[in-house]
């Protein structure tokens, strides 16, 4: 994954700051003029905000100055693009919701959409919908039919629970189905990459409200096309590594008679930054064909002595009476960013079609650096 310098670092903000300057050549723009000292030990969300406060202090008045600003900028700068459009769209939310009024909010929705192609929109969007979530869905559900893709995803992807690096909207986790219409306007969309975003979208939605998701997922495989499937098996992926009978009878994972041999380790203790591999046969002990969705489980040691499961794809089966399979991965303990690792006592296990095996134990070894 590219690093905070590499998206919004140096190169960003003089591609800014020479944008608007030449869009704006009365401004002295000392705040951006210091961004470059001050950015290094920030994160990239620290970076975009502190970006959008430079512009605001350098680029005081209304909200219709600053539109005509970064207007001006787009259409004369051939740079005025990429990372750098996250600040500048934050910059726009906020001086509109600051102004309050319609005006400048339905100019700021038509503007983030404008600018969305560049980079996204997305995350500037938020800042809208937690003012005003009522009128900004509206506009949403027009930008569904739009000729734009880049527009189309832009209602999906800036209205997710959970989108990644953004702020919560309270209002759109409080009401449960209020993006609905506008995933049901794009989940057949043309494009593979709108349809990702819904199918992101559906499986944030998940977290919260499971019978909602699989109920809107039901309807549209009542009404598919050639894509509808694997999209809804992406957006149930949470359900289905949760074990939700509702989401796993709707992908065709009914309840299953199988036998479990396994895991099996290839040992009792794992260093901190190594792997252990296991292996298991699965065999149907029923007499009908059955479909499998097969998961492993990793339980790992919390601080406080006690275990968190989290749980990884491991394949999909559909075996005869009968018949037997054998399964094997290996699972790497090297630390990362995103998970701290305490020694101790570990366990996995299998999970077929929600249901769990019996763990098998190990200890890891060594010392967490977080």
């Amino acid at each position: 994954m590219p690093s905070a310098d590499e998206l919004i670092g140096r190169h960003a903000v003089d591609s800014l700051l020479g944008a608007i300057q030449a869009a704006a050549p009365d401004a002295d723009l000392t705040s951006l003029r210091a961004a470059p000292r001050q950015i290094a030990p920030l994160s990239l969300r620290e970076r975009a905000d502190l970006l959008r406060d430079a512009l605001l202090a350098d680029l005081p008045g209304d909200y219709a100055t600053l539109a005509r600003t970064i207007r001006a900028a787009r259409d004369n700068t051939p740079d005025f693009t990429g990372w750098l459009i996250w600040p500048v769209t934050s910059a726009l939310a906020a001086r509109a919701v600051q102004e309050g009024g319609a005006t400048a909010f339905d100019d700021a929705m038509a503007l983030l959409a404008e600018l969305t192609g560049r980079l996204t929109s997305e995350f500037a969007l938020r800042t809208l919908l937690r003012h005003d979530l009522g009128r900004a869905l509206g506009t949403l559900r027009d930008w569904t039919g739009s000729d734009d893709l880049y527009v189309r995803r832009l209602a999906s992807e800036g209205t997710r629970p959970y989108l990644p690096w953004a702020v919560r909207v309270p209002e759109i986790m409080a009401r449960p189905g209020a993006t609905v219409p506008i995933l049901d306007a794009l989940y057949r969309d043309e494009s593979a990459y709108v349809r990702r975003s819904v199918a992101n979208h559906l499986n944030d939605l998940s977290r919260d409200h499971p019978d909602l998701v699989t109920s809107t997922a039901r309807r549209w495989l009542d009404e598919p096309d050639a894509a509808t499937e694997r999209l809804v098996r992406h957006g149930l992926r949470t359900l289905i590594k949760r074990g939700h009978p509702g989401a796993l009878e709707l992908l065709g994972f009914a309840p299953a008679a199988v036998e479990v041999d396994g895991p099996h380790l290839d040992g009792d203790t794992v260093p901190l930054g190594g792997s252990v591999r296991f292996t298991a046969s699965i065999r149907n002990t029923g007499d009908a064909q059955a479909r499998l969705a097969i998961d492993y489980i990793v339980h790992h040691r919390k601080a406080n002595g006690g275990q968190s499961g989290k749980t990884f794809k491991l394949a999909t089966r559909t075996l005869a009476p009968g018949e037997q399979i054998h399964v094997a991965r290996e699972h790497s303990f090297r630390p990362i960013m995103t998970r701290r690792y305490y020694p101790g006592q570990h366990a996995i296990s299998l999970q077929i079609n929600g249901v769990e095996s019996a763990r098998a134990g190990f200890d890891l070894a060594g010392t967490d650096t977080p």
